[in-house]
Parts: structure tokens; C-alpha cells; sequence
């Protein structure tokens, strides 16, 4: 389904959530149907060919596709603004998949220092044996990306807000910086989501998702999914996923798909707890530093708001008071330890509040270098905020923070 089909053309976003791509069995169930099977009978020997050869509409194989995998991915491209989507078993398959696509030996990847820690290392090491070369800019400084284009760079892939620290990128100057390179944009739309930001309106190519949080919403389920135009999800990624089997399960994609019924209902809400939260840490004695795109001491505060559908987002991020790193990562694990009602956890997009140390665990197979470099310091503490209230979060959090 495209996204001016006339069953979703002109409808708004809200809309769009809970009505585009409903797929109904002759039953007429209201609730989206459950399709779990592998294989699918065909009508006759030679539709079947023409089915695999992809000369007929008709699935085949569950690797290649899946009734209700297909509504997750209308729907995600209709709130995305995009023309088709793929989806994937997890964010970090999406990222396979689109460099598996996009990129060959020689090839050249443009990314931030700032990025998901298994993204960098996906892309600045497990791409590197085969060829591919990487450079790592910092995330905010739109002349160092314009300077590290090469005559064979052929992406760039920025996340905005990035994780942890949830710094913000210039994503139109990113796309005519690519454009201007012969070379397109991703970009990791993970914490924003299309309820916040839509990165295909600003001049993106391709957006990127794990489904596996805000998408969700309730930590259920893996999942991941790419946004472009038709082509390039038929041409170049399909073709990857029948060979690679990244694929989507349908019980993981109904999840999904019923999460986003609710995506914008909780970002608004969870949104509006994590701008509190980061009000009330960013006087607290206990902490440094506060990380988080709502306030206005945020670095990109301007560019947030005007990208962002001037909201900052669920996630933000901060440093407890320390007088060097050993104290730093003894006071963030001693505020983590003494979490009573809040979560321990590296996932975020949650209902519940999830906490989590990003120098031991999401960067923690980076080296200290590379965390260093990428502002993930020893005394920083990731929140990721859910549906509590607001005085609960608090007073979890403070149970740490007063005691030192």
C-alpha cells in the first residue's frame, strides 16, 4: 500500500496509527489478523513461478514475506511519509541490511563518534574485514562530515538524538552534504520516532528503525525496519533479506504493529515526564550534568525543537558529581543499586522507566578511547523514560543521588 492510497490519503498521523493497513481475513475480525505459517499453497504450478520470480503479487516463502509483516510495514511507511518499508529481526539487522544493500569493498561510510555503541562497531570493525571503510566525525559539526567525503563515500548514517547522549544532527545539511556527494542519508530514527520526527520530510533517504523500542512500547518484542522509496526497498534491500533471512516473525511484527496504535499517545505523555525529570536532576547537588534536547542549556536545544516537533523525546541522560572515573562509575552503579521501583535495563521505549550504566554495557565493548570520544564517561547514567509518575521516578532516583 502506498502512502496516498485513498485508504490513507489525507489522513492524519493519529489516524494513520490505528487505520493504515488493516488487513481483514474473511472473517472480519476488527483486530489486525495473525497470519502464522511458513510456507503458503499456491494456485498452480505457474503462478508459483511467477510468484518467485516476482512477476505476480502473492507470497511464497515466510523468509520472503508474510501477510502481517506486509500491514507492520504499511503502516511504519505511512507514518514515516515514506513509500515502502521493510522490516527486519532487530534495529541492528536493519543496519546489516542497508549496508549489505548499499555498500562493496572500496565503498565509504560517513558516521558519527556519538552513535549506538554496537553501531559503531558494526560499521568501524565488522565492515572493515570486507572492505568497507569508515570514518567517524563528531556529531554536531557539520564541516567535519562535509570534510570527510571521499570520491567513494557512498553513505552517510547519522542517529538524532543519539545514544546516550542525545545530541542532535543538522539532518537537511547532512542530506546536501550526501546529495551533493553523489551519496544518500540514513538516518536511526529509534529515539524521536516518526510521532516526533519525520526524517524523510528534511531531505533523508532511507530512515532506520528498531522496533524493539518506542515502536513496541512495552519492551514485548525484537524488530527492525527500513523506510525509503519503493525502489530501493524492492531493488536492494528485498533482494538481501531473501538471501540473508533478517526476517521479521509475524507474531513480532503484530506486536509491533498494534504498538504503533499507541505511539503517539506515549511519546507525548513519556515525553512530557522526561522533560520534568530533566528539569528537577539539572539543579540536583548530586548531579553534574544533565543531557537532554528540552532543556535550553542543550547544545542543539534550537535545532531539537525545530526538528523534533518541539518536543525532546523520552530519553535523556546524566553525570553524578565525582571527583575522577573510578568515583564517577562507583556512584552511578551505587544510584543504579539503589533503585527500588525503577529498571535496571539496556533497552529503552518502555512503559516502565529503564536505567541503565551505557559505559559497561551499550558502549562497553567499545574501547575507552572510543567512549571518550564519544562522551560516554564513567559517572553517566541513561533514563529512559516511561509512564510512572513523575513523583516516583523522582524519589527512585534521588534515593541514590542524596547519599553522596
Amino acid at each position: 500500500m502506498s502512502t496516498d492510497s485513498p485508504e490513507t490519503a489525507g489522513l492524519h498521523r493519529d489516524t494513520l496509527a490505528v487505520r493504515a493497513a488493516v488487513d481483514r481475513s474473511q472473517y472480519g475480525e476488527n483486530s489486525e489478523a495473525l497470519y502464522l505459517t511458513s510456507g503458503y499453497v499456491q494456485p498452480s504450478a505457474a503462478a508459483a513461478a511467477a510468484r518467485f520470480a516476482g512477476d505476480e503479487e502473492g507470497f511464497t516463502y515466510g523468509r520472503y514475506g508474510n501477510p502481517t509483516v506486509a500491514s507492520f510495514e504499511q503502516r511504519l511507511a505511512a507514518l514515516e511519509g515514506a513509500e515502502a518499508c521493510i522490516s527486519t529481526a532487530s534495529g541492528m539487522s536493519a543496519i546489516l541490511m542497508m549496508c549489505m544493500g548499499l555498500l562493496k569493498s572500496g565503498d565509504h561510510v560517513i558516521c558519527s563518534h556519538s552513535m549506538f555503541g554496537s553501531t559503531i562497531k558494526l560499521i568501524g570493525s565488522d565492515l572493515a574485514k570486507f572492505g568497507v571503510e569508515s570514518s567517524f566525525v563528531p556529531q554536531t559539526d557539520v564541516a567535519a562530515w562535509k570534510a570527510a567525503v571521499k570520491p567513494s563515500t557512498k553513505l552517510l548514517f547519522a542517529e538524532t538524538p543519539t545514544n546516550p547522549l542525545t545530541d542532535v544532527c543538522d539532518i537537511r545539511a547532512l542530506a546536501d552534504i550526501a546529495h551533493n556527494a553523489g551519496a544518500l542519508l540514513a538516518v536511526d530514527n529509534c529515539f524521536a520516532t516518526p510521532a516526533l520526527q519525520r526524517p524523510l520530510a528534511l531531505g533523508a533517504d532511507i530512515v532506520m528503525h528498531s522496533g524493539t523500542k518506542y515502536l513496541d512500547g512495552q519492551g514485548r518484542v525484537m524488530a527492525g525496519a527500513l523506510c525509503a522509496s519503493q525502489d530501493m526497498v524492492t531493488k536492494t534491500f528485498l533482494p538481501v533479506l531473501k538471501s540473508a533471512g533478517m526476517t521479521l516473525a509475524p507474531f513480532n511484527a503484530w506486536v509491533v504493529l498494534k504498538g504503533l496504535e499507541t505511539l503517539d499517545i506515549r511519546m507525548a505523555a513519556q515525553s512530557a515526564r522526561a522533560l520534568a525529570l530533566a528539569q528537577w536532576l539539572q539543579v540536583h547537588p548530586g548531579v553534574a550534568r544533565v543531557h537532554y534536547p528540552g532543556l535550553t542549556s542543550h547544545p542543539q536545544h534550537e535545532l531539537a525543537m525545530a526538528q523534533q516537533s518541539n518536543c525532546g523525546g523520552a530519553v535523556l541522560s546524566f553525570e553524578v558529581k565525582a571527583s575522577d572515573a573510578d568515583q564517577a562509575r562507583q556512584r552511578a552503579f551505587h544510584v543504579l543499586d539503589s533503585l527500588q521501583t525503577l529498571s535496571l535495563s539496556t533497552n529503552l521505549g518502555d512503559t516502565k522507566t529503564l536505567c541503565a550504566h551505557p559505559a559497561s554495557t551499550s558502549h562497553g565493548r567499545l574501547t575507552e578511547a572510543q567512549r571518550q570520544t564519544a562522551g560516554v564517561v564513567q559517572g553517566l547514567i541513561r533514563v529512559a523514560v516511561g509512564l510512572e509518575h513523575l513523583t516516583d521516578i523522582q524519589t527512585d532516583l534521588d534515593r541514590g543521588l542524596s547519599s553522596f
